[in-house]
């Protein structure tokens, strides 16, 4: 699988290239690639089965753009990590509408909040139905207009604010997931978060 990260705001390399990815190749479950060069994305996506984005750096390469649609069209996986599922690209609207269904453009000061599932799913196979961490509560926002998603989570704060933590995307040929959850060490290093980080990337790989 390939990760893509950088961006401000979060430490990228620490906890997408260093601990997710140990995350996904404990037990052989991934061979992962991370990658902070947006340039890079062209050349490596061809080997890859499941993409996880997680940067909030410009992609402006239209190849890149291209690429990412492709792998998607392909059948291939994809998961949204964190930062991936903002709306970070004015000039490319199609990324929220087809592959995130939406988007978040603020979130909570970061503090604690509650996680709760909604029902069962393999993506959130073996997690505990309630968890409490410290995190950004981001207030994704699904769009009418895009791609239908469905919420298998929920973060909810002190005050009954609550938006999606982890969702499927609607796709007529590839499996998607969008995970909010992913500041620092309080989600990385949190059994929960790795639990629906493995999980999100074995469903969204399988064909």
């Amino acid at each position: 699988m390939l990760i893509v990260g950088g961006g401000g705001s979060h430490d990228f390399n620490r906890w997408y290239k260093e601990a997710d990815a140990a995350t996904l190749e404990r037990d052989g479950l991934a061979k992962v690639t991370y990658t902070d060069d947006p340039s890079q994305i062209t050349s490596l996506l061809p080997d890859t089965d499941v993409l996880l984005l997680a940067n909030n750096q410009p992609i402006k390469d239209p190849a890149a753009r291209n690429a990412i649609f492709a792998h998607v069209d392909a059948g291939k996986g994809l998961v949204l990590a964190h930062a991936a599922i903002w709306y970070n690209w004015k000039d490319w609207p199609e990324y929220n509408a087809r592959m995130v269904g939406g988007g978040s453009k603020s979130h909570e000061k970061y503090g604690p909040f509650t996680v709760t599932l909604q029902g069962k799913h393999p993506v959130t196979r073996k997690v505990p139905k309630t968890f409490t961490l410290d995190d950004e509560l981001y207030h994704f926002n699904a769009d009418p207009a895009a791609a239908k998603i469905t919420v298998l989570a929920q973060s909810t704060n002190d005050k009954g604010v609550s938006h999606p933590a982890v969702f499927i995307v609607e796709n007529a040929k590839a499996r998607i997931v969008g995970l909010a959850l992913g500041h620092d060490e309080k989600s990385h290093e949190l059994a929960a978060y790795q639990a629906l980080l493995r999980n999100a990337v074995k469903w969204a790989g399988r064909r």
